[in-house]
């Protein structure tokens, strides 16, 4: 399946690039997500007229990451958790629970952007927890897991 890309997708192109895809990865999710539409004779045409607009919302979607990541920089969240003695969790500490510890301190943060690459943390401790912000915008951010009093 040929598509056109209208923003930036990691790992596959930058906008108006013409890409091949597997029919299900265009279908279920390039196309409806709005990252991408079908190379057709018309909407390469409706494109090329549009490509300075496409062009000025990408460069605000990416100065929009750059002023969240300069907030988000040095930031750092505590989550309380119930714990053994050991320091073993009773459960886990995953991307929800982070995102949402970040949204109350005021930073809003979606699930989806909290990268955790070794999973979901299972231990008290301070941790360096990736933010994928936009597909050129990426921070560090701490977060703190306590046992619960």
């Amino acid at each position: 399946m040929q598509l056109i890309l209208l923003q930036k997708v990691t790992n596959l192109g930058v906008l108006g690039d013409k890409v091949d895809v597997k029919p299900g990865y265009g279908r279920n999710y390039l196309v409806p997500q709005g990252k991408a539409v079908p190379a057709t004779a018309a909407n390469v045409a409706e494109f090329d007229a549009k490509r300075a607009d496409y062009e000025a919302k990408a460069k605000s979607i990416f100065d929009q990451a750059e002023a969240r990541r300069a907030k988000l920089e040095g930031a750092s969240v505590t989550l309380s958790a119930n714990a053994s003695t050991e320091g073993k969790l009773f459960g886990s500490v995953g991307p929800r629970d982070i995102a949402d510890a970040f949204t109350a301190a005021g930073h809003a943060v979606e699930k989806s952007e909290v990268i955790l690459g070794e999973g979901a943390f299972r231990h008290i401790g301070e941790y360096d927890v990736l933010l994928h912000l936009h597909a050129d915008v990426e921070t560090t951010v701490k977060v703190s897991i306590i046992a619960e009093a």
